[in-house]
């Protein structure tokens, strides 16, 4: 795994807690749940077309 594809991977953790944090909250923040699953799902584009860019060549 290069070191990008491996800070990618901890970035998506780190979101991913971030996350469960905010859900567990009393009052949730909305906003702040939708930036932090947007992060998210950018995070797992990039390395799904990364991986699968690797794979092509």
């Amino acid at each position: 795994m290069s070191m990008f594809s491996y800070k990618l991977t901890q970035l998506h953790k780190q979101l991913d807690d971030q996350i469960r944090v905010e859900m567990k909250r009393r009052m949730p923040d909305a906003l702040r749940l939708l930036r932090l699953k947007r992060l998210r799902l950018n995070v797992k584009d990039r390395l799904r077309s990364r991986t699968l860019r690797l794979q092509a060549t």
